[in-house]
């Protein structure tokens, strides 16, 4: 029989093969305690966090914000269902939708992002149907990712072998073209769909041409814009949405990840009128703005306004991302770097999976998007100081990779 006791990181993934599903391709790490942007896995060994539980840890692991709101909701209220009336998911509503509509909008709560975009897609569809346009499909991009439940697979396009039949309704455009776009609003689209910066896809920047146009398009025809602020929302590209840096105000916002500053929530934002085509029934969640989620979210807003976090995101974002593009400029492998803002990607010409755990060695925890893309996502509260190091680690992993492929090593 099996036995865990005493835990090792062999242990511990020896449990992990026998009773869990295999859908993670996990790098060979325990973690087991972290503060701010540093962790400590089994071991005792001390890792710089640059990953932030993908984009949600925005004040880093074990903030005493998040910390103090969890214990003093936890004591209070943690959970009575949507079927009564509890304060912090009011108070949390009123905060969001002043931040994003100015007041003009409303909200609906649940757990993830993939269920926000679940709630968006119906929203959509909804009011599409209440003027009289069901059946009408919605603009999607390549190269997007919008979650794993079927309706945010079919948005996505990607990863859907196995998985037929998907939901109908979606048709999908290259990322930053307006003229494939508008002719599918021709052809009477009811929305679109798309992120600001496409992050699982590779850290692709919109720009801001192509999000105004696409606002002017939906206007011009009728048709929502949707836009995917899973990972770019919440301060982390410098502003509080990504969408305030070129003016593209969306009719419906969806928001996750660094919402709950690593506490699992989601959040449907729409204007006024949009939002007004859901009635009782039509939607629904368990969890969703639970007491305790909405809590510890609304804790988070508020020190983000507080400590005026975007904007200083912003300012760090620079240092991090012209060390990238110094590395860039010395290493030929690197195909390109992009990003905004606490977000970056730096494109290899070959796959990025072996570098990030070379970092992973050294001491610095980084993600792989779309194969060849190290992504870059550290905390909102990350010091100039541990950027420096990263970029410290970054240098030596990709100076050793150059020696090899020079023959050096």
């Amino acid at each position: 029989m099996w036995s865990p006791e005493p835990w090792t990181t062999d242990r511990v993934m020896e449990g992990d093969f026998l009773y869990l599903m295999p859908t993670y391709t996990r790098f060979p790490r325990v973690f087991v305690r972290g503060r701010g942007t540093v962790l400590f896995d089994l071991e005792g060994r001390e890792y710089l966090d640059f990953v932030a539980g993908i984009a949600a840890n925005i004040l880093g692991h074990c903030h005493p914000v998040v910390v103090e709101a969890l214990r003093r909701q936890a004591e209070t209220l943690i959970h009575c269902s949507n079927l009564y009336y509890t304060l912090p998911q009011v108070e949390l509503a009123g905060l969001l939708v002043r931040l994003a509509f100015g007041g003009r909008g409303k909200a609906f709560f649940c757990q993830s992002g993939a269920e926000a975009v679940e709630g968006a897609i119906k929203l959509a569809r909804k009011y599409a149907y209440r003027r009289g346009r069901a059946g009408q499909p919605i603009v999607c991009f390549k190269n997007a990712f919008h979650g794993r439940t079927l309706g945010a697979l079919a948005a996505t396009g990607r990863y859907t072998e196995g998985f037929d039949p998907l939901p109908a309704g979606f048709v999908s455009c290259p990322f930053g073209e307006l003229g494939p776009v508008e002719a599918e609003l021709q052809g009477g689209a009811i929305a679109v769909l798309v992120e600001p910066i496409q992050g699982e896809g590779g850290v692709w920047v919109a720009g801001p041409e192509f999000l105004r146009g696409l606002r002017e398009l939906c206007d011009r025809y009728g048709a929502l814009l949707i836009l995917d602020e899973v990972q770019t929302a919440m301060g982390r590209t410098g502003r509080m949405f990504a969408w305030e840096h070129w003016g593209a105000v969306p009719d419906i916002l969806v928001l996750a990840k660094g919402l709950g500053g690593g506490f699992p929530i989601g959040c449907v934002l729409a204007r006024s009128e949009v939002a007004e085509a859901f009635s009782p029934g039509d939607h629904g969640s368990t969890f969703g703005g639970n007491p305790l989620g909405a809590a510890v979210a609304l804790a988070v807003v508020r020190f983000l306004l507080k400590e005026d976090l975007p904007r200083r995101a912003g300012e760090k974002g620079e240092l991090l991302g012209s060390g990238l593009r110094e590395l860039e400029a010395r290493f030929p492998f690197i195909r390109e770097v992009r990003g905004r803002g606490l977000m970056w990607g730096v494109e290899l010409t070959g796959p990025a999976r072996p570098l990030a755990f070379e970092c992973l060695e050294e001491g610095l925890l980084v993600s792989v998007a779309a194969e060849r893309v190290l992504r870059f996502l550290p905390p909102l509260t990350v010091e100039g100081e541990e950027i420096t190091r990263a970029l410290e680690v970054v240098e030596r992993v990709f100076r050793r990779f150059s020696e090899k492929m020079s023959g050096g090593g």
